[in-house]
């Protein structure tokens, strides 16, 4: 089959031990970012089956409708990028292993690094350090304080027990059964959502983007945390009421944020103001991206198109497409 991968910037996929399962297939792997539906559409004319790096490239039905050889969307996780309807209609098969049984540690370290690097000031006092001045203020520590989990699920729980390892203190809120499992785990269970916001420390965001969650973390919970308290987001910025963090934190509750997701992501606007404001400590959505952590996740995403070439689809989302195939 004739194989694209999109969105590879660092050239990375073809050095993993994973990629020999696409070998006898005709792969083109591209490094860089490109977005408008024409050049794209002329870019995967003769493509087969598409691999794509999570939510990097958008792929919606105008594209989609350009490119009559495309049978196979290959990925891993959840899928918000890409027009399933548009799919199915076109017989186009969407492969996406969720993972459901693999936490990303990736992601989790990196949430717990992003906690640090807040309460001790770590990028602030590099930076004032490389410009000639010695120290610059005063951080927090984190034992004794109260990490607040919302979201029990692969990566809050892994999440919860770096805290518990830190000496803190972790309250929960979730959905059952995660509150369950929480419980289960020794955890304390927050008696609302609104006594999560008031009582954490720090607050890290676990959660799935779908219809339900899209705005769930409103102004009027961003208002509820302390002054000194540390938002975290590594899940995604739809979880946040559009405008309400950068409001809160020019309010001063919470008194600081870390994040690795935005609206608009590659975001390439030095002045945006996550990226501008003094509480902040942001990353350019690198939770999952280490190299452990590609080959665990393009080892199914290869798998699913060995699968599909087999005559076997796998992990199919649209399973409506089955009956529309696209022929050789």
């Amino acid at each position: 089959m004739k194989v694209a991968i999109l969105d590879d910037y660092f050239d990375t996929l073809r050095t993993l031990p994973c990629f020999a399962k696409l070998s006898g297939h005709d792969v083109t792997i591209y490094n860089d970012h490109l977005q408008e539906t024409d050049a794209l559409a002329e870019r995967l004319k003769d493509v087969e089956a598409l691999v794509l790096i999570r939510e990097r490239t958008q792929i919606r039905a105008p594209l989609l409708e350009k490119l009559p050889k495309l049978k196979l969307i290959s990925q891993r996780s959840v899928y918000p990028h890409i027009d399933i309807d548009a799919c199915t209609r076109l017989g186009i098969i969407v492969s996406s292993n969720m993972h459901a049984d693999t936490p990303s540690y990736a992601a989790a370290e990196l949430t717990w690094g992003l906690v640090l690097a807040a309460m001790r000031q770590i990028p602030q006092q590099m930076a004032a350090l490389q410009a000639g001045t010695w120290q610059i203020g005063v951080g927090h520590t984190l034992r004794d304080k109260t990490l607040g989990i919302y979201g029990y699920g692969r990566l809050g729980s892994v999440v919860a027990g770096y805290g518990r390892a830190f000496g803190m203190s972790v309250l929960v809120w979730a959905r059952e059964p995660n509150l369950a499992q929480a419980r289960a785990d020794g955890y304390q269970i927050a008696g609302s959502r609104e006594e999560l916001f008031a009582e954490s420390d720090v607050l890290s965001l676990h959660l799935r983007l779908v219809d339900a969650t899209r705005g769930i973390v409103t102004r009027d919970d961003l208002a509820r945390m302390k002054p000194r308290a540390l938002l975290v987001n590594t899940s995604r910025a739809g979880l946040i009421e559009n405008g309400a963090l950068v409001d809160a934190l020019r309010a001063g509750r919470p008194g600081m944020a870390a994040v690795d997701v935005f609206d608009t992501e590659p975001l390439r606007d030095p002045d945006d103001p996550l990226l501008t404001l003094p509480n902040v400590v942001a990353t350019p959505h690198i939770g999952y991206v280490t190299r452990d952590e590609y080959e665990l996740q393009f080892s199914d995403i290869f798998d699913q198109i060995v699968a599909y070439a087999a005559g076997e689809p796998s992990n199919v989302v649209n399973p409506a497409a089955l009956s529309r195939l696209r022929k050789a």
